[in-house]
């Protein structure tokens, strides 16, 4: 049976989860003062740092706001107020997705789906746009996730948390949505009755203040939606009622732009908090009023049992409703795959499932590793925790005791299906960047939004012979921070599955590796494996054509081998071929193991290069007492289609210095220091294409 927490437990993991954040990443750079409006100043010579936004609904703690916190209410923002607002706003457009055939027999497309409440930091103090460190939750496996919340929240912060840019744009990108969070938290823990009031206030004319301000908040700052927790007790019905109606205008104005509303199994129709752990008649009327829907999915509170999902799952429908709009929270927060889950009762072997699911605090890979932990560390945990123990989605098995990996649950998804395409393998966080093989900054760091495309299987290989192991890794890359390693024995041929596509091909159609032997490996022959149609059955392979992609030589440097597609079948004609699946056969020679390195992929009809931005501009600078410059900037965004920009530095001698990127036209640079004796520190942007080829730049100077 699954351990069910005590209502204290419960409230505690919430609340604490989210406002204990500071223990958990440090510490934020810097202080701000309280500003209602929203526009932040720094008090703390040389910080422009700007931060991801939060605030309370209208009125504002009594007492002073502690270190690095700036108190502000929603009710008083304006986007023309905010002055990190270029900062935090998400540019990549929330991609469409398709389910291909699955990887296993177990795992089924159109039922239960997957929500993630994850914490990528303190509410307050969160860098806007990544920071200098590799230690950072960077999630990948965003094929099996239907809804990602952008966790946070407390009453001694703020308790509406917008979340940051490089989060929406590395989850649009691959067609997940993001919503942020309004927490009202339970009295044992500074929640404040007045606070619920305040959001559900109406004005003369009858209309919600508030929900418009959160449809302006999300329309502004590009993501999709609220997560809705009221948790502070002793309202009454009229309140209740109250909140019903703030919803329903909430989700009316936002229906135009396409937010959606996920509401947690608190609140319930009486006013008071009563959590049901089900749908049922006391916390319906915040699911669906009547014939009209009120919230798109309902968070079921981990009080469930196998009956009350079942009994929810029915009633559901008996509303009109889809059973998988409900997500069975499964609290991972303290002990990840060891979690005590009866499966049995949301994913029934033999039989449809019940109910989705929804992961509270996955980021458990992360923060459960030992001080020292590397990126490589937490990608090892991720990738046990979504594809099991045997780190094969063919193979899905249970990690910890009576663990299901999702991968053996939900069908994946993937975004593949328009050129080019192109992928370095780059994860959102390193201990160096790369370009083109070299290293241009040698400093640790993390921007989610730089992540590319990863393949959604990890890590799908099928192989006669001894299983090889597959690995994201961060001591070489070709471009960003990390690559793809394969190593190990090859007795037979080893097939990577990386990537299900509809990627339209043609003659003109080619594939792009970029890869390497490390030295201690052992000699191997690269096949590119394309297939112009689906795998004929789950868990069964694509049928594929193996192409030439060279043979490198150990310890040679980078190669990029171009493959022409119109030798396979299917895949030449112009305007009618399809690539379903995209992979590499390895083959080894010699019985030496090997040590493969993939740097990069990539499907394209033409190259491409994109224009140039333009107006690269200074617009706010400090001097820190040790003499460092942090310094804000700003340009206008390139004609057409842009992945994102990056910044350098110019150093005396001609050596560039990799300082950033983002997918906005606004950038923050903390603690640029002298050269030697130059006069001006040189800057440059330049656009970034899709196939990572880079504009001319744009350039300014900073004096000294």
């Amino acid at each position: 049976m699954n351990r069910r927490p005590s209502p204290v437990t419960r409230r505690r993991v919430l609340l604490t989860g989210a406002g204990t954040a500071a223990a958990l990443f440090g510490t934020s750079p810097g202080c701000v003062s309280a500003n209602p409006a929203g526009r932040r100043r720094s008090r703390a010579t040389g910080s422009l740092q700007p931060y991801a936004s939060y605030w309370f609904p209208d009125s504002l703690p009594s007492g002073t706001p502690g270190d690095g916190i700036t108190w502000r209410s929603l009710k008083a923002w304006t986007p023309e107020s905010d002055a990190d607002l270029a900062f935090n706003t998400a540019t990549v457009p929330l991609a469409e997705r398709f389910t291909p055939v699955p990887a296993n027999t177990t795992a089924r497309g159109g039922q239960a789906r997957i929500s993630a409440l994850a914490a990528f930091g303190p509410t307050a103090g969160n860098p806007s746009q990544g920071s200098a460190t590799a230690d950072r939750y960077a999630p990948t496996h965003w094929a099996y996730l239907d809804e990602l919340v952008f966790w946070g929240g407390s009453s001694g912060e703020g308790l509406i948390l917008a979340p940051n840019a490089p989060v929406v744009d590395a989850a649009h990108r691959n067609g997940v949505p993001v919503l942020g969070t309004v927490f009202l938290p339970p009295a044992a823990y500074g929640g404040q009755l007045r606070w619920t009031r305040d959001l559900v206030q109406r004005d003369a004319a009858g209309r919600f203040p508030l929900a418009g301000k959160l449809v302006e908040v999300a329309t502004a700052y590009g993501f999709d939606g609220w997560f809705i927790n009221a948790e502070t007790d002793g309202g009454d019905a009229a309140l209740a009622t109250g909140m019903r109606a703030f919803l329903r205008a909430l989700r009316s104005a936002g229906a135009g732009h396409g937010l959606r509303i996920t509401w947690y199994d608190a609140m319930n129709r009486t006013g008071r908090v009563g959590w049901q752990g089900a749908l049922n008649d006391l916390d319906q009327p915040f699911f669906q009023d009547g014939a009209e829907p009120v919230a798109d999915t309902l968070f079921v509170d981990f009080r469930w049992s196998a009956a009350s999902l079942a009994d929810s799952g029915r009633l559901a429908e008996r509303l009109g409703r889809d059973r998988y709009e409900l997500w069975a929270g499964v609290d991972v927060e303290s002990a990840g795959w060891d979690a005590p889950v009866d499966w049995e009762a949301i994913l029934p072997a033999g039989r449809d499932h019940v109910v989705s699911y929804g992961f509270y605090r996955p980021e458990w890979t992360l923060h459960h590793l030992p001080a020292g932990r590397t990126p490589g560390d937490f990608h090892a945990a991720d990738d046990r925790f979504w594809s099991g123990a045997a780190l094969d989605p063919a193979r899905p098995g249970g990690s910890g005791a009576g663990w299901r990996a999702p991968a053996g649950a939900v069908a994946d998804r993937s975004t593949l299906t328009a050129l080019p395409f192109a992928t370095s393998f780059n994860t959102g966080h390193g201990l160096r960047w790369y370009e083109n093989g070299a290293v241009t900054s040698a400093s640790p760091w993390n921007h989610l939004g730089l992540q590319d495309r990863l393949p959604p299987r990890h890590w799908a290989v099928r192989t006669d012979g001894e299983r090889p192991e597959v690995t994201l890794d961060f001591a070489d890359a070709w471009r960003g921070g990390s690559s793809l390693l394969v190593r190990g024995g090859l007795g037979a041929p080893a097939v990577l599955e990386l990537f299900p596509a509809r990627l339209p091909t043609g003659a003109g159609t080619v594939v792009e590796l970029t890869h390497r032997l490390d030295p201690s490996s052992g000699p191997v022959t690269v096949e590119v494996a394309v297939a112009s149609r689906e795998a004929p059955g789950p868990g069964e392979p694509a049928p594929y054509t193996w192409l030439p992609a060279g043979a490198p030589a150990p310890g040679d440097s980078w190669r990029t081998d171009v493959v022409r597609l119109g030798a396979a079948p299917g895949l030449g004609a112009p305007g009618t071929g399809t690539l379903y699946s995209l992979g590499v056969r390895l083959t080894g020679r010699g019985g030496t193991p090997v040590a493969w390195r993939l740097g990069a992929l990539a499907v394209r009809d033409t190259a491409g290069r994109p224009a140039a931005p333009a107006g690269l501009t200074i617009t706010d600078t400090a001097t820190a007492a040790d003499g460092t410059v942090s310094l804000r900037l700003r340009w206008r965004r390139a004609t057409g289609p842009v992945r994102h920009y990056e910044l350098h530095r110019l150093l005396p001698g001609g050596r560039r210095e990799f300082l950033g990127g983002t997918c906005g036209a606004a950038f923050h640079i903390a603690g640029l220091r002298r050269a030697g004796n130059e006069a001006v520190a040189r800057l440059e942007v330049r656009a970034v294409h899709e196939l990572f080829t880079a504009s001319a730049p744009a350039a300014t100077q900073l004096p000294w």
